[in-house]
C-alpha cells in the first residue's frame, strides 16, 4: 500500500509538468513549422543563388530541428 501511495503522489505532483512541457513543444513545433512555410513560399516567389544557398542552408536547420521536437 505505501508504494502505491508513492506511486500516486509521484504522478500527481510531476504529471502537470510533463503536460506544461508538452504545450511548450507543441508551440515550439509550430513555430518551426510556420518557418519552414515561410521560407519556401519565399523560394516559390524566386531568389538569387546566394539568396537560394542560404535558404537551403536555413531549411536543414529548421528540418533537422522539427525532427527533434515535433512528435
Amino acid at each position: 500500500m505505501n508504494g502505491l501511495a508513492w506511486t500516486l503522489l509521484f504522478i500527481l505532483l510531476f504529471a502537470p509538468e510533463a503536460d506544461a512541457s508538452r504545450k511548450s513543444d507543441d508551440a515550439a513545433c509550430a513555430e518551426v513549422k510556420e518557418k519552414i512555410r515561410t521560407i519556401e513560399s519565399r523560394m516559390r516567389a524566386g531568389y538569387t543563388r546566394a539568396q537560394g544557398e542560404r535558404y537551403e542552408e536555413r531549411l536543414r536547420e529548421l528540418r533537422a530541428k522539427r525532427r527533434k521536437i515535433c512528435r
